[in-house]
C-alpha cells in the first residue's frame, strides 16, 4: 500500500511539472523593434518571417524559447530604408540570412512576470541578451481545445555590439525590443 501511495505521489508531482511544446501563432504574434533617428524621433519596425517554439509548463511561467528570424523580412514601412537595412551596411542578409535566440535561463520575478536570459546570434555574433517577460494569461482555445498563452517580452540591445551598422548620431545604437506572442500548446 505504501509503495502504491508513493508511486501515486511521484506521478502526480511529475504531471504538475510536465513541460510541453508550444509554437507561435504567427497571425497573433509580432517581433518588433524601435531605434532613435537623428536623436529626436523613433523609427519602429518588425520582422515578418520567424519561427518560434518553446518548452513550458501549463502556466507558461518557465518558457525556454528557440527562435529563428529571417533577416530579409525586416519591415519598417519604407522600402528604401528596408533595402538599406538588408544591405552589407546593416543586416547583410545575403551573408547572414537568419538571426537566432535560445533561452539559457528564466527567473520568476512575480505572479506573472519573469526575467529571461538567452543567447542572440545576429550578424554572425553571439551575445547574451536579457528580456523582461509578462504572461498576460493562459486560456483553453474553444476551437482547438488546447492551451494558448499570451505574453510580452521587452528588452534592449546595442546593435553595434553585433556588428550591425556603425555608431552614429543619425541612427541610435540602442534598439528597444517589443515581442508580443500568442503561443499554442502542441
Amino acid at each position: 500500500m505504501k509503495n502504491k501511495l508513493f508511486l501515486l505521489i511521484l506521478l502526480s508531482s511529475w504531471a504538475v511539472g510536465a513541460q510541453s511544446t508550444w509554437t507561435a501563432d504567427k497571425a497573433h504574434s509580432k517581433i518588433g523593434f524601435a531605434v532613435t533617428h537623428l536623436l529626436i524621433s523613433e523609427v519602429d519596425g518588425n520582422f515578418d518571417e520567424f519561427e518560434i517554439s518553446a518548452t513550458a509548463g501549463d502556466s507558461f511561467m518557465d518558457p525556454s524559447f528557440e527562435v529563428s528570424i529571417n533577416t530579409a523580412s525586416v519591415d519598417t514601412d519604407n522600402e528604401r530604408r528596408d533595402g538599406h537595412l538588408k544591405s552589407a551596411d546593416f543586416f547583410d542578409v545575403e551573408a547572414h540570412p537568419t538571426m537566432t535566440f535560445k533561452t539559457t535561463s528564466v527567473e520568476k520575478t512575480g505572479d506573472n512576470t519573469f526575467i529571461m536570459m538567452g543567447d542572440l546570434t545576429m550578424h554572425g555574433v553571439t551575445k547574451p541578451v536579457t528580456l523582461a517577460g509578462k504572461v498576460n494569461g493562459v486560456i483553453t482555445d474553444q476551437r482547438s481545445q488546447k492551451l494558448k498563452a499570451g505574453l510580452k517580452l521587452t528588452g534592449t540591445l546595442d546593435r553595434t555590439e553585433f556588428g550591425v551598422g556603425e555608431a552614429s548620431a543619425a541612427i541610435g545604437s540602442e534598439i528597444d525590443l517589443t515581442i508580443n506572442l500568442e503561443m499554442a500548446q502542441q
